[in-house]
């Protein structure tokens, strides 16, 4: 199978493309308002008026669709593709995060730097399923992968999705510092950030109730965890591992029904973004169009419904770089891989 850097596909993208395409997307920051409003007034309802438990249910959905949307702007803003000021960005992710809080410094060491340099690259990118020495070697990723992973036809891997996305951003807050992600000071300032907003929840949950905070923060959470890693998971998790990072090999991207694009910025357009990170999604389309005339053998998608079906039935253990594997039963699954040219 051979592999292609970013460049190699970049370099030729760049001269089908129009230069408008990597301007920043300034409308884009119309969401946060809107999604500030939403939970704002839901949390209103919820918490000052009485209201019966299906209507709190459907609030709380409400919710957790805006948590799920300000985290899809965080991530787009943190990249530059929303404005280029580093305050104005710093400060949308802050805010936006705070769902789950996250320190927008450690998303951007984790994720903008490690993973989107390594993606699917063994031991190294953080977002990597593991491989089988690495599930041989700890009992964590063990328990974590044979209990909490979607995958293997097992119904418990869907609590990986209720609670996947709050779990990882722990995990990697209490191991930034032995990872390498950050400095010493940069690591107690993140966890300085991810305090406040736990101090911020709390008090939340003082003063409304454990009846109401459960409505208008728990099950959000539960809900925007669902929806942020319906997409986290599909992106590398069916493509191979790779030494060299190839978007068109490791990465997958999604599509959904148009509205479902709209509340997440088309996030699910995954190989598109690895190309061009700085780009808003709003212009994935555009270059999937360039990416499927080029290399149609190379592009990878399908839908989130049949990627979803796929991870399900699938081991998310590597037995080799194109091999999944379940370790509790023996059984095999290849990864996406290139068709044959035509």
């Amino acid at each position: 199978m051979i592999l292609h850097r970013i460049p190699y596909y970049a370099a030729e993208l760049k001269s089908a493309l129009p230069a408008g395409v990597f301007a920043p997307s300034r409308s884009r920051l119309v969401w946060f308002p809107v999604h500030v409003a939403i939970i704002a007034l839901s949390a209103t309802l919820i918490s000052q008026h009485p209201v019966s438990w299906i209507v709190a249910c459907f609030l709380s959905l409400a919710i957790g669709s805006a948590f799920a949307g300000l985290t899809f702007l965080a991530h787009e803003t943190l990249h530059g593709a929303v404005v280029r000021d580093q305050r104005i960005r710093y400060a949308i992710g802050l805010f936006s995060l705070l769902p789950f809080t996250l320190s927008p410094r450690l998303w951007i060491a984790w994720h903008n730097r490690v993973h989107h340099s390594n993606a699917n690259r063994a031991g190294v990118d953080p977002d990597a399923n593991p491989t089988l020495e690495e599930y041989r070697a700890s009992r964590r990723v063990r328990f974590i992968t044979d209990h909490f992973a979607l995958g293997r036809g097992s119904w418990t891997g869907a609590i990986g999705l209720l609670v996947g996305f709050s779990v990882q951003s722990a995990h990697m807050l209490f191991s930034a510092r032995t990872r390498g992600f950050l400095s010493t000071r940069a690591h107690r300032l993140a966890i300085a950030e991810t305090a406040v907003g736990i101090a911020l929840w709390t008090s939340l949950a003082v003063v409304l109730g454990f009846h109401a905070f459960v409505f208008v923060f728990v099950l959000p959470l539960i809900v925007a965890n669902a929806i942020v890693m319906a997409f986290i998971m599909t992106n590398h998790s069916l493509s191979p591992l790779t030494d060299v990072n190839d978007p068109l090999v490791n990465s997958l991207s999604v599509t959904a029904p148009r509205w479902l694009e709209w509340l997440t910025l088309r996030f699910g357009y995954h190989v598109e973004h690895h190309l061009f990170p700085s780009m808003s999604s709003r212009h994935a389309p555009r270059v999937r169009e360039v990416l499927r005339e080029r290399w149609p053998e190379r592009y990878q998608s399908m839908s989130l419904a049949r990627a979803l079906r796929k991870l399900h039935r699938t081991g998310r253990v590597y037995e080799e770089p194109t091999t999944l594997f379940d370790p509790r039963t023996g059984r095999r699954w290849s990864t996406l891989l290139p068709r044959a040219s035509p």
